[in-house]
């Protein structure tokens, strides 16, 4: 049991250590970063969405734009779309795979910024969000998992973590999202760092 254990985080580690070895991964969440603040500084916003573990990851992400990451600061709009009366007013007079397009419908504007997080990248409500996302021309980021699925090459940024199981890929999403906020601060607060 022990050595089962330790073996899983060293399968997290390494995925971390991949991760890290890629110098296109930290390009890329410094132009998020940028984009996100700019986003703000401009009166847009960010909207956010996943399910299951990845939609706590999503509320998670906005509560700390709209609550504090490490200080008090302003508070920032991000919304998740996770609201539980709208996903079961959708999905029932709609279906499932409508939960999140409808809410990017209500609340996204151009220039605003979607973010879906989809540990296969074949999940069909994420996938229409972003499609409706890029009717209303918003920015588009995508956290994905194994190969990217469906949603490879859709958005106009993505991470794909290459792992196999959605705890591994959910980890290293949320280490992303967090140095995100910490970006996003660092531009918006440097009196925070």
């Amino acid at each position: 049991m022990l050595d089962k254990l330790k073996k899983s985080f060293e399968t997290a580690a390494n995925h971390f250590i991949d991760f890290f070895e890629n110098e296109d991964n930290f390009i890329k969440t410094a132009n998020i970063s940028e984009l996100i603040a700019k986003t703000f500084q401009n009166g847009g916003k960010v909207l956010i969405c996943g399910n299951g573990g990845s939609a706590a990851d999503a509320m998670h992400f906005a509560e700390e734009f709209t609550g504090r990451f490490r200080k008090s600061r302003k508070a920032l709009p991000v919304i998740a779309l996770t609201d539980p009366s709208h996903i079961t007013c959708v999905g029932n007079d709609f279906g499932f795979e409508e939960i999140f397009s409808r809410g990017v419908e209500a609340f996204g504007k151009k220039k605003d910024i979607l973010i879906g997080l989809s540990t296969s990248g074949n999940s069909e409500n994420i996938i229409r969000a972003f499609q409706k996302a890029k009717e209303i021309k918003m920015t588009t980021i995508s956290l994905l998992g194994k190969d990217g699925g469906k949603l490879k090459g859709f958005c106009d940024y993505e991470f794909i973590i290459p792992a196999q199981t959605s705890d591994r890929i959910q980890e290293l999403h949320m280490t992303i999202l967090h140095v995100i906020i910490e970006g996003v601060e660092r531009i918006l607060f440097p009196e925070n760092y």
